[in-house]
């Protein structure tokens, strides 16, 4: 049986990748609101979209990735469950 610690490791490569994609798409956002022809006011509700667009997906995926999480950990448990039910109870014994 597989430990229920069991993490799933990423390349280096692959983690670089996923923050250079979030500093460039952050920061070439905040520098098109910056040069936007507009008056202040809309930059910032532009600025406030960007920063709460961003926060609203942190949260959807570190709910969505402790949603499977703990999916993985109950089946786990299940499954010692029933594994240890079956060694007591088998009839070779």
């Amino acid at each position: 049986m597989e430990s229920p610690f069991n993490n799933q490791i990423h390349s280096n490569a692959w983690v670089f990748q996923a923050w250079a994609s979030f500093i460039i798409s952050v920061s070439a956002m905040s520098i098109g609101i910056l040069y936007l022809p507009v008056d202040s006011w809309t930059k910032g509700f532009m600025g406030m979209g960007l920063v709460f667009s961003v926060g609203s997906t942190i949260s959807l995926s570190k709910t969505t990735r402790d949603i499977h999480e703990s999916k993985r950990i109950i089946s786990r448990v299940d499954e010692a469950r029933i594994e240890k039910l079956l060694n007591e109870n088998h009839p070779l014994q």
